[in-house]
């Protein structure tokens, strides 16, 4: 701007600035108009207008953004979070949330209460959808894998798609849906959950597997041993599954966030149990795996028991949980035995 005057100058950087604004404007006019209306996907010809929906086209850019986790104190509980990002500028109300997913025979549903949920501008909030049957048979689902730290499964997760509902606007008559939206897995939530259920459905049609209900404190309550008992199923008649059929191996138990193998009652280990077979009681001693003020109080998984298994050409863990008697007594053991220390 050589030449010009000051008074022009300035007047001059005014106007450039006021048109950097205008055009930030329309585009936030423009992302709140995408939130509120899409391409019609009701089947009706292009360009006939229709009720307004929410980003169609679901591209991870659209409205709502989709990621699935789980939560600590739900792996027994077998629900996983679909958790949803608001990324427009106004609120959305979401309705319904229902997810595909080749690793699961029928679509995991967030039972949604009464007017749903509130979205906030910018906003994630975790809706629980508990899984539905595993598909153990499809060619999404993952089969185990030694020495993998999530418990023995694989990344793939196959096509995870989300559908959601939203409340129309006031002129609206019914309700938008999106979808399918694509929902990021970064953490393999649905594959290891597959894998998981999988493989205890296999388990189940060897043996059942339960802890007792009684904790055995030693005299000094320093240690205690924890039952795990085993019932055989009963033998198929002419079965002719061949070698291992009817059949698994309990390779080794794991230790948990607070509870220890015991060094005067080491577990077993490369236990073979067959369908068929007679009812057995396997003694684990235990010690508390950590001391710190937290360890009980903060407890989610520290009285589910890992057994690492081999069933059926399936590898991973079986956790078998304490009833709410035990879990309470292992509680209190730990508690003690720490305070002895």
């Amino acid at each position: 701007m050589e030449g010009l005057s000051v008074p022009r100058r300035r007047r001059t950087v005014f106007r450039t600035v006021f048109r950097t604004l205008c055009s930030a404007a329309s585009a936030v006019a423009v992302l709140g108009a995408a939130a509120s209306c899409s391409t019609d996907t009701g089947g009706g010809s292009a360009g006939t207008p229709s009720a307004p929906t929410a980003a169609a086209t679901a591209t991870s850019a659209g409205p709502v953004t989709v990621e699935l986790n789980q939560f600590r104190d739900n792996y027994s509980n077998q629900i996983i979070e679909i958790q949803l990002t608001n990324t427009t500028v106004a609120p959305l109300t979401v309705l319904g949330a229902e997810l595909s997913t080749p690793l699961f025979a029928a679509p995991i549903a967030w039972p949604a209460t009464a007017g749903g949920i509130v979205l906030p501008p910018g906003q994630t909030k975790s809706l629980p959808a508990p899984l539905s049957a595993p598909e153990c048979n499809s060619t999404g689902a993952s089969r185990g894998v030694p020495g993998d730290e999530t418990g023995g499964t694989t990344r793939t997760t196959g096509s995870a798609q989300v559908t959601l509902r939203l409340a129309p606007p006031a002129a609206a008559a019914t309700d938008p849906a999106t979808g399918p939206t694509t929902a990021e897995d970064p953490f393999g939530v649905l594959a290891r959950n597959n894998a998981e259920m999988c493989l205890t459905r296999e388990a189940a049609a060897v043996a059942a597997f339960a802890l007792a209900p009684d904790l055995e404190v030693a005299a000094d309550g320093r240690t205690a041993v924890v039952r795990l008992l085993v019932t055989p199923a009963a033998a198929k008649a002419g079965g002719t599954g061949g070698a291992g059929a009817g059949e698994l191996v309990i390779d080794r138990i794991d230790e948990t966030t607070l509870l220890a193998e015991s060094p005067v009652a080491p577990w077993p280990r490369a236990v073979t149990v067959r369908a068929g077979g007679a009812v057995a009681e396997l003694r684990l001693g235990i010690r508390p795996a950590r001391c710190d003020p937290h360890a009980v109080a903060e407890d989610k998984v520290g009285t589910l028991l890992p057994l690492r298994i081999t069933v059926a050409g399936r590898e991973g863990v079986l956790k078998i949980a304490a009833g709410d008697k035990l879990r309470g007594q292992i509680y209190d053991f730990v508690t003690t035995a720490c305070g002895r220390q």
